[in-house]
């Protein structure tokens, strides 16, 4: 499978689950910010893969849930990313580009991170595509 194939049915995938046209699931796409992607979605965006992909996804992999980092005081001050932080988001989710969000790290923006590439990226991972 290419990436452009699993581009495809992530876009699928997200055309479905977030009932937006396929016009507006571009790679640079937030799902929140420009899909309006809520926290329920995200649920459901997991469910779709694993099938669309014949995949198992773990609870937390491709989405963090929970008591994250973001709200770890050991890696938020004032309302912001330490960098410490933000290695251990690198290092538990591989597949987000945290490029942008270093610039300015606010709590608030973390969840822009995850866009159409990030799952495309995600995926791709999960299945060994280079």
């Amino acid at each position: 499978m290419t990436r452009d194939e699993i581009f495809g049915k992530v876009r699928d995938v997200l055309v479905d689950a977030l009932a937006v046209d396929e016009e507006e699931v571009t790679p640079n796409a937030s799902l929140v910010g420009d899909l309006g992607a809520e926290s329920i979605d995200f649920l459901d965006i997991v469910f779709q893969l694993e099938k669309s992909f014949n995949v198992k996804i773990a609870q937390g992999e491709l989405f963090p849930e929970g008591a994250n980092i973001t709200q770890d005081p050991r890696y938020v001050v004032d309302g912001r990313v330490t960098p410490d932080g933000l290695a251990q988001l690198k290092g538990r989710l591989p597949h987000v580009d945290f490029t942008e969000f270093a610039k300015d790290p606010q709590v608030g923006k973390v969840i822009n991170v995850f866009t159409v590439q990030t799952i495309v990226n995600f995926m791709a991972r999960k299945l060994n595509v280079a």
